[in-house]
């Protein structure tokens, strides 16, 4: 299957839209607001499992009522992707700039500055769509059949809305392997050479959307870098799974005495140097190539003390059968990373594993504090900021947690 289909879109001629009926009594879910239909709720008989992936349905309940249009996947267990309750509704170009100038309004109020997450998914209203705004760049990521048969329209709505210099296509998520899709990166219109340059809490930061991870830049952790910088003042402070520098360049934009930013990847020290140097602040920070975990256990075995710690990493429990393993992982990061926090100090440590939940990641980080003998204070709680929006059905996708302590 290509990244973005020919033919018409998928949501043709109204009249003859294809129709999911949902079985006895399953429909309250959707009535009242959920945008999702899995595949033991309706009536997946074998016009339903030859309606095209991606497809625009009109859905039903099982006495015919209607429900709304969505976008269809017979072979995914989230089969049905609600749009709109209007079942009639021409899913096209006017449709998608519609949703794509609300979100944009959102935005415009929330910041100042065209650097942020445009849209995020169904708390959008554009189900396994994610949209992230780089000034005049815009990186795209279709995670459904749906929004990778829409994507013609999407690129055609994106330019009346935003009119951007270029757009990335970010197809590389595992999530379209299990929509049946094939992945890649690509770059839609437009052109882009190496990173872009986008502002966050004031400073200069810089991502590469074409080969970073997810679209190159974390805006998700925007408040939670300002939270900690806030305390960074004259500290000694070291980010482990720093990627392109977001946490170590505002700790020293924000009068660290010293930092140390930790990743494997050395293009993503080289984004966090060039950060550096753009907000004046490269003579305090050194850039450290090295595993973050074996960097952890070599400072702690060192007795090394930071006044700042900082660890972010990467999904430890990117499925749930990676729960038991993944949650220990975060128990052993925050044993090691407390034990190189200085007396007084401050640790802050995240986990972006959706499966894991709030209090589950609180039960861990509470046993790796136990493990390293630390006691302390949770100073702050927080998750994704205002443009990583929660839908009010789908309370389990906050899936960003951090925790701010500070430890005796």
């Amino acid at each position: 299957m290509n990244d973005i289909p020919s033919g018409n879109p998928p949501s043709g001629d109204t009249a003859s839209r294809p129709t999911i009926r949902l079985q006895p009594s399953r429909h309250k879910r959707v009535q009242h607001g959920h945008p999702w239909v899995y595949s033991n709720e309706i009536h997946m008989d074998n016009t339903a499992k030859a309606i095209p992936p991606g497809t625009v349905v009109r859905v039903v309940t099982h006495d015919g009522a209607p429900l709304g249009a969505a976008t269809f996947n017979p072979h995914t267990l989230i089969c049905t992707r609600m749009l709109t309750r209007d079942p009639g509704a021409e899913i096209g170009r006017a449709f998608l700039a519609d949703r794509l100038r609300r979100a944009l309004d959102l935005r415009e109020k929330l910041f100042d500055r065209p650097f942020y997450r445009l849209v995020h998914a169904e708390a959008d209203g554009l189900p396994a769509l994610i949209v992230d705004r780089f000034g005049d760049v815009v990186v795209l990521q279709a995670n459904s059949a749906g929004m990778d048969r829409l994507t013609p329209a999407l690129l055609e709505a994106l330019d009346e809305v935003l009119a951007p210099r270029a757009v990335v296509l970010r197809n590389d998520s595992p999530s379209r392997g299990l929509e049946g899709l094939t992945t890649g990166v690509r770059v839609a219109s437009g052109s882009l050479e190496g990173p872009v340059r986008l502002e966050e809490n004031g400073g200069a930061f810089f991502a590469d959307p074409g080969v970073g991870q997810k679209t190159g830049w974390f805006y998700d952790q925007r408040d939670n870098r300002a939270a900690i910088a806030a305390l960074a003042r004259d500290a000694d402070v070291i980010d482990f799974y720093s990627y392109n520098g977001g946490f170590a360049v505002q700790c020293a934009r924000a009068g660290a005495r010293s930092v140390v930013a930790v990743d494997r990847s050395e293009a993503a020290l080289a984004n966090g140097r060039a950060a550096a140097d753009a907000n004046g602040v490269a003579s305090i920070c050194e850039f450290r190539r090295a595993d973050a975990f074996e960097e952890l256990e070599r400072l702690a075995a060192a007795g090394q003390k930071f006044g700042v710690v900082i660890a972010d990493p990467p999904a430890f429990v990117k499925s749930k059968k990676d729960l038991q393993a993944g949650s220990r992982a975060y128990r052993k990061m925050t044993r090691l990373a407390a034990s190189i926090t200085a007396p007084g100090g401050f640790l802050l440590v995240a986990s972006c594993s959706h499966n894991v939940d709030v209090p589950l990641f609180a039960e861990q980080v509470a046993r790796g504090l136990d493990d390293a003998r630390r006691t302390g204070r949770i100073l702050r709680t927080g998750g994704a900021a205002a443009d990583h929006p929660v839908h009010p059905h789908l309370p389990e996708t906050a899936y960003l947690k951090a925790q701010i302590l500070q430890l005796d």
